[in-house]
């Protein structure tokens, strides 16, 4: 580009005469040799602006957030909070005798819950909370004792903005595509169900019901990623947790949480 450049600067330098026979020429190449300007890329459409970019899920979160806006509190709720297998579990069909507020977002870990933690409850106390969460703790690689370290400190906070409240947490379940996982689920479930009764929370076994006879996890009762449960596998954990809901009731008043 540089030579065409100073080509075109010594044609158009020549004077006298020879300057309108060869200026038409000479100008030519100079435009010939200027490649075309390209125009601008079209715009594309600002991103979605996410609320907090240090974490995924904000704007699953921001979600949550919007619903407690747009709609009117509702009290006496239960709660359920935690990850995909809340996500995706239908709340208000599975439980319609019962207001219910769902508050599951897909690949949660612990750490997620008590990050968000504040923006993921209701506008009021609920009657009720039922969790779901440590799974996906284990799967990323976290072991069992940080994993019952964090549902406790989750467990415990919650007990602690809802004194009243009846509080379940959903033992850990067994599924084809983590069986390998079982041994590390098993131990996070006892390290939980031993400090049900202390810290003011009820434990509920939901793992039992989704093994098959040769104890392995009935493969019937999940999904094809063999992951998470159809239609049939929440049918037995609501039915579970509807037994609890009638037997649990609000507290008078927490207990208090050792360390």
């Amino acid at each position: 580009m540089r030579t065409a450049n100073i080509a075109c600067a010594r044609s158009t330098a020549i004077k006298g005469a020879g300057l309108r026979r060869t200026a038409l020429p000479a100008l030519l190449a100079c435009a010939l040799a200027v490649p075309a300007i390209a125009a601008p890329p079209p715009a594309r459409p600002a991103p979605v602006p996410n609320a907090d970019p240090t974490f995924p899920f904000s704007n699953e979160v921001e979600a949550f957030a919007k619903a407690n806006s747009a709609s009117t509190p509702v009290r006496d709720a239960t709660l359920f909070l935690g990850s995909s297998s809340i996500r995706l579990w239908d709340i208000a069909g599975s439980f319609a005798d019962i207001d219910t507020v769902n508050r599951g977002f897909g690949g949660a870990t612990t750490a997620h819950v008590l990050h968000y933690y504040r923006r993921l409850l209701p506008p009021v106390p609920p009657r009720s909370v039922v969790v779901y969460v440590g799974e996906n703790d284990l799967a990323a690689g976290a072991t069992p004792d940080a994993v019952s370290r964090d549902i406790l400190a989750l467990l415990k906070r919650l007990r602690a903005d809802y004194p009243r409240a009846a509080i379940a947490w959903l033992s850990l379940k067994p599924s084809p595509i983590r069986w390998t996982l079982w041994p590390k689920m098993a131990q996070v479930n006892a390290a939980i169900a031993a400090r049900a009764k202390r810290d003011g929370f009820s434990y509920i076994d939901v793992g039992a019901v989704l093994l098959a006879r040769d104890g392995l996890p009935d493969a019937s009762l999940f999904r094809p990623d063999g992951l998470h449960m159809n239609a049939r596998g929440y049918q037995r954990w609501t039915g579970l947790v509807d037994d609890w809901l009638d037997h649990a009731a609000p507290t008078t008043g927490a207990r208090p949480n050792a360390s």
